[in-house]
């Protein structure tokens, strides 16, 4: 190509050049960090197909076609294999996390007078749930607390939104295993948002109401007085029947020594498991034969059975807790990294041509018109039966993730899936409030139907209308603006589930007085921004000239640019830049025809 035109031609810029350029002036006049296609010319939510590059098999040999089926089953195998240690891990993850903040958490939760305000329990239920990862185990000390009366209904209903809210930290940091690639990071982070942003959005709207006029209390009051209910029978929990072979081998927690802890018997017990069953016999034992497995009996006491130690990795070390669930953390994450990066390779392996389509049509189908509104709310039974299933929220948000990341789910279907997978947590939840001793169920089931109202409702907010559906678009530009800057991912963990509930429980602890004081301004600053900005976007007119554009203020604080630029300099080994411009963008920029066309 000639480095100069003739001036009397006039270049015919090529398509490429034309739909760069048209993408240029689209986006001009919006704000510096709004995100923009880079990636060529495709669109990271169309759910293009995969193609299927492998040789038809028609005309594949017999010897070719063997091959293929092994692979296949191999494939399968291992996309099963890889599975299964994955849920291994997410048990082993929670262990370890309860092992380091598990007696932090049962003090944090004796804590009465702090319960008694709103925002506080509600700020704990997060960081509690975040901390232990794991909801159930956080639930289960609150219905413990209520049956024990060392907490008020009214005052749990806030730690229960809290924990709602706290479960969407396991899928945020699933999708970050798939940050390798731009489209999927943004289709996985955005699956992963919307769970949080909903949870969010619907803690603005009840806690608030509920302070007020204690409708979801009333509302368990009402569904208790018009059942009459008698102890059933445990939940099944398919999960555990299949991971404990493999999770009781490297460790077993105490879960007693929790619910000591928080229903205020104070306790110095190790929560490490050293005892796991008996032989029945009586036997006299001498203080002088004290081990690591527990504590000692009294000099000449006659101890009620002969214990037999549990047969664990952790049964008879001499580590603390802390050690071991520091070893725990790392190799459980170790272990689930691995296991997910397999996952989404095995995917995208296996999810090509035909089977690409056929699953896709399965699970994004919707009914002809005028039934096209029954498929989300099928996705959302769906939900709900599936993790009703499996027992565990987490395990199936972090199912869901990765498949949204390859392109298998739309953000659209994957949505109502969420939805129920809140509502069958909650289900599964009220079969064990069954199961509890029958001085407990009352105010076992009543916790459990909060729980399951607050769920509801939200349903009935933010899906129910589909104008209503905001959590969709906001996660949707959220997970566009984390692809372009990855270390918002990393901000967004550190500051929703940890640094701002802190702030907020270190509020709360000076009173009502200082939280409104200081949190009233700051909330309604950033409400009156959000109403401003989506009046520049929808209804300019209506605002004073100053404020149709955020212009005038510093660049700092309407873009993150100069942020991206300040991590990108501190990051080691250039892991959070962004990605480079694909070798067809850097041709057409670096094109003399393309220059030419933008500046006319």
């Amino acid at each position: 190509m000639p480095s100069s035109l003739p001036g009397s031609q006039v270049p015919h810029p090529t398509l490429d050049a034309v739909d760069l350029v048209d993408r240029t002036l689209r986006n001009e006049g919006t704000s510096s960090s709004a995100p923009v296609l880079e990636e060529g010319d495709t669109d990271p939510w169309a759910l293009s197909q995969l193609k299927d590059t492998s040789q038809p098999w028609k005309e594949l040999s017999v010897a070719g076609r063997l091959r293929r089926v092994a692979g296949s089953v191999f494939k399968a195998c291992g996309l099963l294999g890889s599975l299964y240690f994955f849920i291994c891990s997410l048990d082993v993850l929670s262990s370890a996390f309860q092992l380091l903040g598990s007696k932090m958490a049962g003090d944090i939760f004796k804590d009465n007078v702090v319960l008694s305000n709103p925002v506080a329990g509600l700020v704990i239920g997060v960081l509690v749930t975040a901390l232990v990862q794991s909801s159930s185990t956080s639930s289960s000390i609150v219905v413990s607390m209520v049956a024990a009366k060392l907490l008020t209904v009214r005052a749990s209903v806030p730690i229960i939104m809290g924990v709602n809210v706290g479960t969407s930290i396991t899928s945020t940091l699933v999708s970050m295993a798939q940050s390798g690639d731009r489209d999927e990071f943004q289709r996985a982070f955005s699956g992963s948002a919307v769970h949080g942003i909903f949870n969010w959005l619907t803690v603005l709207v009840l806690l608030p109401l509920e302070s007020a006029t204690a409708l979801l209390e009333r509302l368990s009051e009402l569904a208790l007085g018009a059942a009459s209910l008698s102890p059933g029978a445990q939940a099944p929990d398919i999960l555990k029947v299949l991971t404990k072979p493999l999770t009781h081998l490297i460790v077993q927690l105490d879960s007693d020594v929790i619910m000591s802890s928080a229903t205020g018997n104070a306790t110095n017990r190790s929560l490490i498991k050293r005892w796991c069953g008996t032989t029945g016999q009586p036997t006299r034992e001498n203080s002088s034969n004290c081990g690591a497995f527990g504590p000692c009996m009294e000099r000449n006491s006659t101890a009620p059975v002969d214990r037999l130690p549990c047969r664990h990795l952790f049964a008879g070390t001499e580590l603390t807790d802390l050690a071991v669930g520091c070893i725990l953390l790392a190799g459980s994450l170790l272990v689930l990294c691995g296991c997910l990066v397999l996952i989404v390779k095995l995917l995208n392996s296996v999810l090509r041509g035909r089977v690409a389509r056929a699953v896709r049509t399965v699970i994004n189908a919707d009914f002809p018109f005028p039934l096209g509104w029954l498929g989300g709310y099928l996705a959302l039974l769906a939900g709900a039966g599936l993790t009703f299933a499996l027992q565990s929220s987490s395990v199936f948000t972090a199912a869901i993730v990765p498949l949204m990341g390859v392109g298998v789910i739309s953000l659209d279907r994957a949505y109502p899936l969420l939805l129920g997978s809140n509502i069958g947590t909650t289900t599964t939840a009220l079969l064990a409030a069954l199961a509890s001793p029958a001085d407990r169920m009352l105010s076992a089931l009543q916790v459990a139907l909060i729980h399951f109202f607050f769920n509801l409702a939200g349903i009935l907010l933010w899906y129910l209308v589909p104008a209503l559906r905001l959590p969709i678009p906001l996660a949707r530009h959220f997970g566009a603006v984390t692809a372009r800057y990855r270390w918002v991912a990393g901000v967004y963990l550190l500051l929703g589930f940890l640094l701002l509930p802190l702030a907020a429980f270190g509020l709360s602890l000076a009173g009502d007085t200082v939280l409104a004081a200081v949190g009233g301004p700051l909330v309604g600053l950033v409400l009156l921004v959000i109403l401003v900005t989506v009046l520049q976007r929808h209804r300019p007119a209506w605002l004073p000239a100053a404020l149709r554009s955020w212009a005038w203020l510093p660049l700092w604080l309407h873009s993150l640019e100069p942020w991206d630029r300040l991590v990108t300099r501190c990051c080691p080994c250039n892991v959070c830049s962004p990605p480079k411009a694909t070798t067809k963008e850097a041709h057409c920029y670096e094109n003399p025809e393309v220059l030419a066309s933008q500046q006319l």
